[in-house]
Order: C-alpha cells, then sequence, then structure tokens
C-alpha cells in the first residue's frame, strides 16, 4: 500500500468545510439557471459553524436551522431546481445495498426525483433537457467498488454530450489518507468498478472527477466542463468524521475504515455484518471454529438489509469494533477465514472477482501466498496509480 502521513487529531480550530458550505464560490453560478442536483442524504448544508451571512434564512416554523438538505437551501436562496437525480440507496439513503430505485418525486418541493440506480444509470438526453448546469454533492467514502464514483463518471458523460458543466461541492474523503489493493483489469469491469484504479484510491469527488475527465476515461475520450468547489482546511492527512452515513451499512467512523478490507466478504459465503448493528466491523458464518472465532450474532431483516446473508442463523466469527485504525487493507481477516472453512468448494464468488478487480487475488489466497506476498505484487501497480493521481490531487 502507499499511504500519506495522517494527523488523527485534527485541529479543532479549523474544522474541515465541505464545499457546499462554501456558498459564496458557487452561488452566482447558480443563480438565474435552470439546475439539476445529483444528491442523496448526504447533500447537507450544516451552518453550526457560521459560515454563512448575517441575515438568517427563513424556513418552515420548528426546522432544524443548522442542518439543511442542499435542495432546500438553495430553494430558500431562489435557486431553480428542475430535477434531483439520486444513486444507489436513493434519495434518502434508505435502501438495500443493489436495490433497484424508482423515480418519484420529492415531498417537500414537488420535485421531479430521478433514480440513476433503476432503468437508468446515466441521466437521459430527456432529463437534462431543461438543465443549464448540474451539481453534484454526494459523499464518497475513498472505495473502488463504492458505487458513487461510477454514478459520477456517467454524470460527467452525459453531461458532456449535452454540453452542460457540472458544479462539484467536494466533501473530504475519510479514506483518503492512502491507496492499496489491486488495480482493476479491464475485462472485470462494470458498476461496481469502472476504472483502472486499485480499491482504495485516495481521492476525494473532485479529485476523481479531474482523473476521469484527464484520463480520457468518458466515453470516446469527451471532456466534461467541471468545477469543484474545494473543501476548506482538508488535506490528506487529517481523519475527518462523516456527520451522517454516507449508506444505511456505513453507520459510523469504524464502519467505513473497515469497509474497503471486510467488504471482500461480500464475495464470500461469510456475514460482513448486514442484518445486524454492526455491519462490516464484524464477519463470521455457522461454518467457523468457535474456538477460534467466539464471537456470535444472527443476521435479521433491518435498514438497508431486507434479506441478509446467513439471515436468522448463528454466526461464529471476529468482534472488530475496538481493532487498530487502518491505513492499508486488511487481507489477513479473509485469509484466516478461507483457512479456516472446512468446505472450501465453492468459497469465492463471482462477485468476489468484481470486488478484486482481478482474479489473481483469489489464486493467490487459494494457493497459500500471505498477505505479504500477495501485496508486494500489487506494488508495480500502485506505484504507477500514484504518480497518475498526483497530478490531479486538489489536497496534499
Amino acid at each position: 500500500m502507499i499511504h500519506d502521513r495522517i494527523e488523527i487529531n485534527q485541529d479543532k480550530e479549523d474544522p474541515a468545510i465541505p464545499g457546499a458550505n462554501r456558498l459564496e464560490l458557487y452561488f452566482n453560478k447558480l443563480k438565474g439557471k435552470n439546475v439539476g442536483l445529483v444528491v442523496n442524504q448526504t447533500s447537507m448544508v450544516i451552518d453550526s459553524l457560521n459560515t454563512f451571512f448575517e441575515n438568517p434564512m427563513i424556513f418552515e416554523e420548528g426546522e432544524n436551522k443548522e442542518q439543511y438538505h442542499l435542495a432546500d437551501f438553495l430553494t430558500a436562496f431562489q435557486i431553480e431546481i428542475k430535477n434531483i437525480f439520486t444513486p444507489e440507496h436513493g434519495f434518502r439513503g434508505d435502501a438495500d445495498a443493489g436495490e433497484m430505485i424508482k423515480d418519484g418525486n420529492d415531498i417537500k418541493t414537488n420535485i421531479p426525483i430521478i433514480s440513476l440506480y433503476g432503468k437508468n444509470k446515466k441521466p437521459t438526453k430527456e432529463h437534462l433537457k431543461e438543465i443549464d448546469i448540474m451539481v453534484f454533492d454526494i459523499q464518497d467514502v475513498g472505495v473502488r467498488f463504492y458505487t458513487y464514483i461510477s454514478t459520477l463518471h456517467y454524470v460527467m458523460e452525459a453531461c458532456a454530450e449535452q454540453d452542460i458543466p457540472l458544479l462539484i461541492l467536494d466533501r473530504p474523503n475519510p479514506n483518503g489518507h492512502y491507496i492499496d489493493g489491486p488495480i482493476m483489469e479491464k475485462e472485470h469491469m462494470g458498476f461496481v468498478g469502472m476504472h483502472p484504479i486499485p480499491v482504495v484510491h485516495g481521492m476525494t469527488i473532485g479529485e476523481f472527477a479531474q482523473m476521469i475527465n484527464g484520463e480520457g476515461w468518458l466515453n470516446g475520450g469527451i471532456q466534461c466542463e467541471i468545477t469543484v468547489i474545494p473543501v476548506k482546511n482538508y488535506t490528506h492527512q487529517t481523519q475527518y468524521s462523516i456527520p451522517i452515513k454516507p449508506s444505511p451499512n456505513l453507520p459510523n467512523d469504524t464502519a467505513i475504515n473497515l469497509y474497503p478490507s471486510l467488504c471482500f466478504f461480500e464475495g464470500t459465503p461469510l456475514s460482513a455484518g448486514r442484518g445486524t448493528e454492526m455491519q462490516f466491523q464484524i464477519f463470521g458464518a455457522p461454518f467457523l471454529p468457535q474456538d477460534r472465532y467466539p464471537f456470535t450474532f444472527t443476521p435479521k431483516p433491518n435498514e438497508g438489509a431486507k434479506n441478509p446473508k446467513l439471515e436468522g442463523e448463528l454466526c461464529y466469527g471476529l468482534d472488530l469494533r475496538d481493532s487498530e485504525w487502518l491505513s492499508e487493507l486488511n487481507l489477513n481477516w479473509l485469509i484466516e477465514a478461507y483457512n479456516a472453512t472446512e468446505n472450501k468448494e465453492p468459497f469465492f464468488t463471482p462477485f468476489f472477482t468484481k470486488l478484486a478487480g482481478t482474479m489473481a487475488l483469489q489464486h493467490k489466497i487459494e494457493h497459500g501466498l500471505t498477505a505479504d506476498d500477495i501485496k508486494r505484487s500489487w506494488k508495480k501497480g500502485l506505484k504507477e496509480y500514484d504518480e497518475m493521481r498526483q497530478k490531479y490531487l486538489l489536497y496534499k
């Protein structure tokens, strides 16, 4: 892996301020325009830092005066929003992973909501016909198979095809302090991995958009006109705590930090905690030996996991909630679970390859290579990727 220095204790006097909070940098770009928003539940403007105006905004009586959804926030300033586009998990972020999202209307504003995780993953020409400018504001977690960067790709492509500029309100990457993992191979690309990047890519949404343009990854090498509103007081060396969970199964900082390592279990018979309140902080299965895996849990349907893997089955595993903070992928949990599984046929599913981006990871584990051996095989690809990445960084 390659990682930057990380300061765990961010200066309390200079907290990171997301691009959405910096209205003074983008209000005039939206004023008088027909706007499309690509947003979800994380697209909040938090005014507890008093970063806005002397005159208070006028909202409905009883509303939280420190936190506003971007759609409500812009509407309050008479910005004309024509369409709201939503990614995986939907506008409110409560749908299961992989669950198809339907179109609809926002109850509060009656603005049309168009799903980019249903019959369309890319905005159509019809969707964009009244749009003068698109705004993208979604909290990412810096992992290749977290599909918000795939949505970003398709939004950029649609905007480029229709000559519509894209304004990106950047947010910190909570896993932005390192890069690690195998590089995605072309033959395994899909919506859970569209780009030749490692599992942990070490970029914000704004930086990644610049890479998509710069590397010519859009269809036919077309370019999207982008403007990034940067995060203030942020570097890749500072840890950022996301105030709103970015998806139903990433409920806290620990889950977000462990997610790049534990998500590999999604491509195996083991559970990574979906159907519990400890998602991506535990793992286990009924067949793991209890003497080596003493922690027990039983997945049950809950928010974001209507039909969890191993539902109703007592699982033996490990509780990782008090584990050390990761600055690299941990492969040991996966390798040890594989070795402890008596019936190994089949252990790895086709989805594992989509997550890994290569068949090589599965083969190396099956042939008994250690985590250190496997990671050495990634060094060349990570070095080449990091040299490319440096060209697009907005934050050091």
